[in-house]
């Protein structure tokens, strides 16, 4: 054998392993690409009934804002009505009844009005175990008046 025939057979034999490992290497990415295939399948037929679930739960979310929406704004014009109803109340009514109160009022103080001014209590203050005596009042004017 020549020195040819000797580099051809090596280069023969490496051809032969190149093409083996490579021959492995795409059996291999066979296998993952169809696990990849299946996880892919699997994912989908779980994937659309959580999907359609989701969709679901959307559109009853949405309903539900809806009709709060709905509840938020009746009840915005029961408040602007309640108000309106308040201020119309107290603009008609106030004014007179405040009349009528200090009206009655001046009547109570004017029938009420005597020479005896009614008892009360004396009130006190105690500071650090001594007694100190309660302020000049009104009630306490008048008795002195009373007394010259």
């Amino acid at each position: 054998m020549s020195g040819g025939e000797v580099a051809g057979i090596l280069v023969a034999v490496f051809w032969a392993i190149l093409v083996s490992f490579l021959a492995v290497v795409l059996v291999r990415l066979a296998q993952t690409l169809k696990a990849t295939t299946k996880l892919v399948a699997d994912v989908t037929e779980q994937a659309v009934p959580l999907l359609a679930d989701a969709s679901t739960t959307v559109r009853s979310a949405r309903t539900q804002l809806d009709r709060v929406d709905a509840i938020a704004s009746d009840v915005q014009e029961v408040t602007s009505n309640a108000s309106a109803l308040s201020s119309t109340v107290a603009s008609t009514f106030g004014g007179p009844l405040v009349k009528v109160a200090a009206f009655g009022y001046g009547v109570r103080k004017a029938l009420g009005r005597t020479d005896e001014v009614p008892a009360r209590a004396t009130r006190r203050t105690v500071i650090v175990g001594r007694t100190v005596p309660a302020a000049r009042t009104a009630r306490s004017a008048w008795r002195r008046k009373q007394k010259d």
